[in-house]
């Protein structure tokens, strides 16, 4: 139950990204699932290891490489996903800040309610 949750809470803040960010579109709701599944398995499996594999750097840059390592990942996912389009790498960086910040607000809202 609480990964259907976390599902539709991604699906949503997917839907606000893209209603806010230029350039940042899903050409239907089915294809917005699918990215918000690939995200997901994205996040879990793939961007740890990464993260991991950073750290020295990371640490040179003061945390900047975790950033790109988001933005990387989310354009990817744009190329690999059919329908979800990034027209831009400035887009995808934008889109990648919102995206942590309205989720981390929907996750705060939650967490209060409960």
């Amino acid at each position: 139950m609480k990964l259907l949750i976390k599902l539709l809470f991604n699906i949503f803040t997917l839907w606000i990204v893209s209603y806010l960010i230029p350039g940042f579109y899903f050409e239907s709701t089915q294809a917005l699932i699918v990215t918000a599944v690939v995200i997901g398995v994205v996040n879990t499996f793939i961007k740890p290891v990464l993260q991991i594999i950073f750290i020295p750097l990371s640490l040179i840059t003061f945390g900047v490489t975790a950033l790109l390592i988001n933005i990387v990942l989310l354009w990817g996912v744009s190329y690999i996903v059919p329908g979800f389009e990034i027209n831009s790498f400035w887009t995808a960086a934008v889109s990648s800040i919102v995206l942590s910040l309205v989720s981390l607000f929907l996750n705060k809202l939650s967490k209060d309610s409960d």
